[in-house]
């Protein structure tokens, strides 16, 4: 008897604690989002506000999720208000990361947790990444605590059209509230990796794939475009058969009617020049060949890499296309200077190109400020390196009407931080995106702080 009172005892214990539990649990994974603040001024901290520049004891008041006003000391800020000291801080607008994989790769060594790309053909504009992009990834905590709040998140590199991207928001309620644009972009790779499917087979003999040579690749894309075309062309075709078979006999023609192509109609906004192919290259032939089949086809470019394309620079500046710089980190070739990979950024800049930065893989996600930063060692201006993650990616993705500096009405991603963001010894103390606080913890402040936090300096027991 006393048993099974004891059992009936426990278990009731159990069931009374397990909705607090699960209840504690939801509250703090959504925390930024439950939470709806009213006004909140960050008052005494240098401003950078990327697009008028540096305010020196600035205030910035956000409320409703917008920045509501920006400005000196004597701003005013409203009376109900929360205060947020930032005296001795910077305060600048949240960085933009213009090519990443975060969300569809969770471990690499792991093909269960990779959703990366479709290796079953090489042409595959019709995979949308919006369909696979994992919201509760681990690593986007991991990465915003370092003052990014947004990224364009691309498909792996292995195809030559291996999807379409989608432009994120790190914070949300859930996925579709952290994808604000779905297929952006596309991309459109032009490189060996592409042409790893040809050349050569196993024991060195001539594999029999396709493509395996530039003048494959390049065919392979053409006819691609020219499909879609002709695509477009039996389509509209056979709707206007329709249409005139509807009027003269209702009720009839609708034998005439294309089967819808899904690979096809998704180049189509591309061939209208309604949304722009990202083309990676890193070898200026490469580029070179690249941008003749764009031009044939009257697409709207941007240029990503050109890491090795020095002595194509002065014809890529002729071209008015703006370009995603890196990885910067790039070793050079044995033909180039020790600095061509560090400096790019600024001969580009030098020719009047805009640029942008991008960390590409998940595992540099966090270090994309560095690349910025490092970039200024080997001569880009300080100024134009920030542009580079904050204001010129939000024109390139269409999105600076509300990202990318500090100006009353944009989105209020801001962030504090106690030294130049772009230095690696800085910390970011508080990230906000849309007004709301984030949670400033992730998996390694979790596990630092259960394994006993940071290592004492040799010298403090001294």
């Amino acid at each position: 008897m006393k048993i099974k009172l004891l059992i009936i005892v426990v278990f009731s214990v159990f069931v009374s604690i397990s909705p607090a539990q699960n209840s504690k649990q939801k509250t703090r994974m959504a925390t930024s989002k439950v939470e709806k603040p009213g006004p909140i001024a960050i008052r005494g901290g240098k401003l950078l506000t990327i697009t008028h520049g540096v305010i020196e004891n600035g205030v910035v008041v956000m409320d409703g999720g917008k920045i509501t006003a920006v400005g000196g000391a004597g701003t005013a800020i409203p009376r109900n208000a929360t205060v947020v000291d930032a005296t001795g801080m910077t305060v600048y607008p949240g960085l933009i990361d213009s090519e990443t994989n975060i969300g569809l790769v969770e471990v690499e060594a792991d093909q269960m947790s990779n959703d990366l790309v479709e290796p079953s053909d090489e042409i595959m504009p019709q995979m949308h990444v919006y369909d696979a992009f994992h919201a509760e990834t681990q690593r986007i905590p991991v990465v915003r605590v370092n003052g990014i709040t947004n990224a364009i998140v691309a498909p792996g590199t292995e195809d030559s059209l291996p999807g379409q991207d989608i432009f994120i928001q790190l914070d949300g309620k859930d996925r579709d509230d952290m994808i604000l644009v779905r297929d952006i972009a596309m991309p459109m790779n032009f490189s060996a990796e592409q042409r790893r499917r040809g050349g050569r087979g196993e024991g060195g003999g001539i594999s029999s794939r396709f493509p395996s040579t530039r003048m494959g690749l390049a065919s392979q894309l053409r006819q691609a475009f020219l499909d879609a075309q002709d695509y477009e062309a039996r389509q509209k075709g056979g709707a206007a058969r329709i249409s005139e078979s509807s009027s003269s006999s209702p009720g009839k023609g609708g034998n005439d009617r294309q089967k819808r192509d899904l690979k096809l109609e998704a180049l189509l906004p591309y061939l209208h020049g309604q949304k722009p192919v990202v083309i990676g290259a890193k070898d200026g032939y490469d580029v070179e060949n690249a941008m003749r089949l764009a031009r044939e086809f009257n697409l709207k470019v941007i240029l990503n890499h050109v890491t090795h394309s020095q002595d194509v620079l002065d014809e890529i500046a002729s071209w008015k296309v703006p370009v995603i710089v890196g990885p910067i980190y790039d070793f050079p070739r044995g033909d180039e200077r020790y600095d061509a990979v560090y400096s790019l950024p600024a001969e580009l800049y030098k020719r009047g190109v805009k640029i942008a930065f991008a960390s590409y893989h998940v595992e540099n996600n966090r270090n994309l400020p560095y690349a910025a930063g490092y970039a200024v060692a080997f001569g880009l201006p300080y100024e134009e390196a920030l542009r580079a993650v904050t204001i010129n990616p939000a024109e390139m993705w269409g999105v600076a009407d509300k990202l990318g500096s500090l100006d009353v009405g944009k989105t209020a991603n801001v962030v504090i931080a106690n030294g130049d963001p772009l230095d690696v010894k800085t910390d970011v103390k508080q990230v906000f995106i849309e007004g709301r606080k984030i949670p400033m913890e992730n998996r390694q402040t979790r596990l630092r702080d259960e394994y006993g936090g940071v290592p004492a300096s040799p010298n403090s027991s001294r």
